[in-house]
């Protein structure tokens, strides 16, 4: 018997995102909660809102949620940039953490977001 989720459901996940992720972040260090992200180790942040996540099919399977790119941000403290994270600011949650290419951070300047994407595969 095969096995399949709805969209629905792969969406979940995505869902809750949208809804709740309001501040987009790079950090130089590996957060492991949202005081660290937010303040300990933000090295730049911008807000997003629901209009800058896409859902959308994922290839071969399963669904995506594709984050828009945030182009100008201004950089708040020098360092590397090694991880990108998006917080739940108004609950005090760091509710996605990944790694990133490492970027040099220096004051005063700006950094780039690139567009990216959150996948979610139909189950196997």
């Amino acid at each position: 018997m095969g096995k399949a989720l709805h969209d629905d459901v792969l969406d979940g996940p995505f869902d809750v995102l949208i809804a709740h992720g309001t501040e987009l972040v790079c950090c130089e260090t590996e957060p492991t909660n949202y005081t660290e992200s937010h303040a300990t180790y933000k090295l730049a942040d911008t807000a997003l809102a629901g209009g800058d996540y896409t859902k959308a099919a994922d290839t071969p399977t399963g669904r995506k949620v594709t984050i828009a790119a945030k182009n100008g941000v201004t950089v708040d403290t020098a360092g590397t940039a090694n991880w990108v994270c998006i917080n739940d600011t108004v609950n005090s949650k760091l509710l996605v953490k990944t790694t990133c290419n490492a970027q040099v951070l220096t004051l005063p300047g700006t950094v780039d977001f690139p567009a990216w994407a959150i996948h979610n595969p139909q189950a196997t």
